[in-house]
């Protein structure tokens, strides 16, 4: 939803830093590497235990994701390589701190609480892949309750208040719930692209019985040549004779 509704603001908004980035040469290609990277970090600050730290990560780590678009409309290098490799860094992102999450979480008394963060990782990644074979096939999968920047928002939420584990769980439910709504989208739009067309009816014919050309006037020629009777050419006519 976020992603709809806020994403499109926030790039307006950024419009012009991405023009100043433009600008000193900053690439739309290197705000991704840059976002990869500040993923990496906050990863390694979640796992030692630098929550309040990692939340700033987080930040860095989205920020790109918005200027980027910006940066390659500025540049004309925007086409379907920069949203390939915006889209797998993405995913390697995700896995990076979610990954530190659940290391985080690892030195914790409960042994299962990694698998909780490993399994909204798994949820966020049937999603991503959802939309991406929707796509594929010609057809629409964006939307739902929980987009990336939705669990973006909710796990900084968690880090900044230590509450990690209840958010977890929310994300997980809300993760869930994104994927089947995304299911049910995809599969009524397959449904409805293979429901073979209704023949058209044939034209009906008037009720009286009569074709198109009913009706028309008979030619002037077929009138004449039946209202009079044909006699033979040079034969005169001989009166009191029949």
């Amino acid at each position: 939803m976020l992603d709809r509704r806020w994403r499109a603001n926030a790039e307006r908004a950024l419009e012009p830093v991405g023009r100043g980035l433009h600008t000193i040469g900053v690439t739309a290609d290197a705000l991704t590497i840059f976002g990869l990277v500040a993923a990496a970090g906050t990863a390694v600050l979640i796992a030692n235990g630098n929550l309040v730290l990692a939340v700033f990560g987080l930040l860095l780590t989205g920020l790109p994701d918005v200027l980027d678009g910006t940066v390659a409309r500025q540049s004309g290098t925007a086409g379907k390589r920069g949203a390939f490799f915006d889209s797998v860094c993405d995913r390697v992102a995700d896995a990076l701190v979610l990954g530190g999450v659940a290391w985080h979480l690892a030195g914790r008394t409960s042994t299962e609480l990694p698998v909780l963060a490993l399994a909204v990782l798994a949820g966020s990644m049937l999603i991503s892949y959802e939309r991406a074979k929707a796509e594929a096939l010609g057809l629409s999968a964006r939307g739902g309750v929980m987009e990336r920047a939705e669990r973006m928002v909710l796990l900084g939420v968690g880090l900044a208040f230590d509450v990690l584990v209840p958010v977890l769980w929310l994300m997980l439910a809300l993760t869930v719930l994104t994927a089947v709504q995304r299911f049910v989208m995809v599969w009524r739009q397959a449904t409805h692209a293979e429901t073979p067309p209704v023949d058209t009816p044939p034209a009906e014919t008037p009720s009286n019985g009569a074709r198109p050309d009913d009706g028309a006037p008979p030619s002037s020629g077929l009138r004449n040549l039946r209202g009079r009777r044909s006699r033979p050419r040079g034969i005169r006519r001989v009166s009191g004779r029949r």
